[in-house]
């Protein structure tokens, strides 16, 4: 008996039992759609995150509060927990009069407000910053006007909201000039920011309601600032930027109060942490792949057992040893692919339904894998009951009942 026809016996006796033969492969189904929508669940934010850290502007990096140690390959570690934030807007102002390299020193103080108008509200992003933010950060107003140095210092309630806020509470209608509640505070709203889009981890860049940055500190109640940003003249000028902002900031406070990070080093990063994530999903959801391979073994040895005494008169007429291992091995290696190639489209369903509402992003090389890792698991778990029914006697073997 030649290949073909091992193959044409096996796909025969696969159909002969078709409900058994579904189960058997809804393992692989389930393991390889498993990993292709955790790995590119895993690529997608990473593509997202890597997006939105080379959206913060050119030539820019970030004054982080805490000691944050970078380790080889991309990977960090922080401080002790519950080192105190020391970062203030004074630290920005002297970083911008003292270092000669650095063009904007902007520092930003975030948190979450909720936002009302008329009988509408909602939860946004706020920002308290200053007036070089949307140069320093690539993120121009479309109408109206960001607020001003004398806004500042005046604690003028004034501020200027991204699209998404705008839509939600004006719709089509101009925003300028109405008066939204941000914290229970009455705001009048001077500009609309471009849009932005979404950003990684499902984070709205457009959801975001900006105000000076004296009148955040009491709305927040902090005098800190979450970070500073620092905008060097030309990317040439960033090395240097970078020390003299390290230099001018440690004359007031210790070398464990900061971090100044670099676009390309929190790039770095964070690509290495998500690639790490996205090979711990994957590999998690193998598991499910290696349960599905223990089926089939366990159904092909429970096939050898019921075909016992079929295997007994194809081997008393002259089936070789080999004929009937290579059949037992082509079922399970088919029952595998097949469940593998099932799996592969409901995976990309599923991923692509899922982007919807998560960053998703199929990958060639997990769907490569897990067909790879199928079939593989197929011919695995298959040889020892091939093995197993290639080596009956056939003599024991017509005697069973």
């Amino acid at each position: 008996m030649n290949i073909l026809e091992s193959f044409k016996v096996a796909i025969a006796s696969l159909l002969a039992n078709k409900m058994r033969s579904a189960l058997t492969m809804l393992g692989i189904i389930i393991g390889v759609s498993a990993v292709i929508l955790l790995v590119s669940i895993g690529s997608g934010v990473q593509a997202d995150i890597s997006s939105q850290i080379m959206g913060l502007g050119s030539n820019v990096a970030m004054v982080m509060p805490g000691k944050i140690e970078m380790k080889p390959g991309g990977g960090r570690s922080s401080g002790p927990m519950g080192m105190t934030n020391k970062l203030e807007p004074g630290h920005a102002e002297d970083i911008k009069n003292a270092a000669q390299h650095v063009k904007e020193a902007v520092p930003i103080l975030s948190g979450v407000a909720s936002a009302k108008y008329a009988n509408l509200s909602r939860t946004a992003d706020l920002a308290g910053t200053t007036p070089e933010y949307p140069v320093a950060r690539n993120f121009p107003v479309e109408k109206g006007r960001f607020f001003t140095k004398t806004d500042i210092e005046g604690l003028k309630r004034v501020c200027a909201i991204g699209q998404t806020v705008a839509e939600d509470f004006f719709g089509s209608r101009n925003p300028i000039g109405e008066r939204i509640t941000i914290s229970g505070q009455k705001f009048t709203v001077i500009g609309v920011m471009s849009k932005k889009g979404a950003a990684g981890m499902g984070i709205d860049m457009d959801n975001q309601i900006f105000i000076p940055i004296t009148v955040a500190q009491r709305v927040l109640g902090t005098k800190n600032v979450s970070l500073i940003l620092i905008q060097a003249k030309s990317q040439e000028d960033m090395d240097l930027a970078i020390k003299e902002t390290e230099r001018v900031l440690l004359k007031k406070l210790d070398e464990n109060d900061f971090t100044v990070l670099a676009q390309e080093e929190l790039l770095s990063t964070f690509q290495s942490m998500m690639g790490t994530l996205t090979l711990m999903l994957g590999g998690i959801a193998g598991i499910s792949l290696l349960v599905g391979g223990i089926g089939i073994m366990n159904i092909m040895l429970v096939s050898v057992t019921e075909r016992t005494r079929e295997i007994g008169i194809r081997k008393a007429i002259g089936a070789r040893t080999f004929d009937i291992l290579s059949q037992f091995v082509i079922e399970a290696v088919t029952l595998s692919v097949v469940g593998g190639a099932l799996g592969i489209v409901f995976g990309a369903i599923g991923s692509v339904a899922l982007g919807q509402f998560l960053p998703s992003s199929i990958t060639f090389w997990s769907i490569a894998l897990a067909f790879l890792f199928s079939f593989s698991i197929g011919i695995f778990f298959g040889v020892y009951p091939a093995f197993k029914a290639s080596k009956l006697d056939p003599i024991e073997a017509l005697r069973y009942e």
